[in-house]
């Protein structure tokens, strides 16, 4: 199976140069996110290898129609589907099956002062999330701002 092909991916429209590659895996409940660079903005180009997580993507763009909005798919290993998150949106997934791991293409580094977050429940933003029993967060994604809190745009 070929993940990526620059050629197919510029002729898409899509003009990115990934020089960060990351995987994680997770088991059922976790969710991550929201996060986002604030001064260096990432695209991620994401799949997931193994299980089944559901990704979203908000929208911080402050000029953008469809800025606080979000979007969400489900992603598997057996469906082979990938997701672009453009710089300026906040991303996040939970993980549906009992496991997943999950793997995604940066176009910037990872600069770990320059994270931030927004909280994965702003009701504001409302996002639909699948159930999945017990949601288990880190630390960090426990205590994110709302997105009227953090004043955050690109």
């Amino acid at each position: 199976m070929e993940t990526y092909n620059q050629t197919s991916f510029e002729a898409a429209g899509f003009h990115y140069i990934f020089v960060q590659d990351n995987q994680s895996s997770s088991r059922k409940g976790v969710l991550r996110g929201l996060h986002f660079q604030k001064t260096f903005p990432q695209a991620k180009l994401v799949r997931v290898l193994k299980g089944e997580v559901y990704d979203v993507a908000v929208d911080l763009r402050r000029d953008s129609y469809t800025y606080g909005k979000w979007t969400g798919i489900l992603l598997s290993g057996e469906i082979n589907r990938q997701i672009l998150i453009p710089r300026g949106f906040a991303h996040g997934f939970v993980v549906v099956s009992e496991y997943a791991e999950f793997a995604y293409k940066c176009d910037d580094f990872y600069h770990p002062e320059d994270e931030g977050g927004i909280a994965w429940d702003d009701p504001d933003i409302g996002i639909e999330w699948p159930e999945v029993g017990e949601i288990i967060l880190s630390e960090k994604d426990k205590h994110h701002p709302t997105l009227k809190e953090s004043g955050i745009f690109f």
